[in-house]
């Protein structure tokens, strides 16, 4: 077991010298900011050593620099959606007047919260995402939203039963399918 151990890091450290740079540079290339790029190459090669088990899959030659395009542009695709996100509620908070702002703190928890709910919602369909924003965000009765999307009362009613009991697992820390 040990041994293996010391393969795998020793792995990782041959990876991370071959493809540090590129990798870094292929997301400066996508992201436009060599900060970012240089977050989410660290981000990256933090995930190869958390999944150790990964990289005797792709060990072959150019196999290294898959891996590590995968896991970077998913945490890629994960910042742009946050980075969105966060634009998307600075913008609305900027519609409020100033005794209507929460405190830092409040924002904080609520970007958060936001991005859970974010988390969650972003597995699911896309009428079944549809009809919860309405409910929750938009406060429409199920009567309307199964109107706005064309389906029936009781559909509406499934798909927030659905969106409703994936937030409960996600709050219980269970898989969200």
């Amino acid at each position: 077991m040990r041994d293996t151990q010391t393969l795998n890091l020793t792995t990782i450290g041959h990876l991370y010298q071959g493809h540090h740079q590129w990798l870094v540079g292929w997301l400066r290339r996508r992201l436009g900011c060599p900060h970012h790029a240089a977050d989410l190459a660290h981000d990256t090669f933090a995930r190869v050593l958390v999944r150790r088990d990964a990289l005797t899959c792709h060990d072959d030659l150019g196999g290294g620099k898959a891996l590590l395009s995968t896991i970077a542009h998913g945490l890629m695709v994960d910042h742009l959606r946050r980075a969105s996100l966060e634009r998307a509620f600075l913008e609305a908070l900027s519609f409020l007047s100033e005794d209507q702002v929460p405190s830092i703190e409040d924002q904080q928890v609520m970007l958060e919260t936001l991005l859970e709910v974010d988390a969650v919602l972003r597995d699911l369909p896309a009428k079944v995402q549809q009809a919860f924003l309405l409910s929750q965000i938009d406060g429409l009765p199920y009567s309307q939203i199964a109107t706005e999307l064309g389906v029936s009362l009781s559909s509406v009613q499934q798909y927030m039963t659905r969106a409703f009991s994936a937030c409960h697992r996600a709050r219980q820390g269970m898989p969200l399918q």
